[in-house]
């Protein structure tokens, strides 16, 4: 019994090193693109929809 309680602590202490390492790993060298073109807006079009301005 005490070999299952072992291999219970071994796995668990392995599987939380696997997660704090892809932790500290995730993200690292992939920093989004920086887009020189403006985004997308609506400029002059009206804010309302075109059945409350009819009213």
């Amino acid at each position: 019994m005490e070999i299952f309680g072992i291999a219970l602590l071994v796995l668990v202490l392995v599987a939380a090193a696997a997660t704090v390492g892809a932790i500290l790993r995730d993200g690292r060298g992939h920093t989004p693109p920086e887009h020189s073109v403006r985004d997308w807006s609506a400029l002059d079009l009206p804010s309302s929809n075109y059945t409350m301005r009819i009213f």
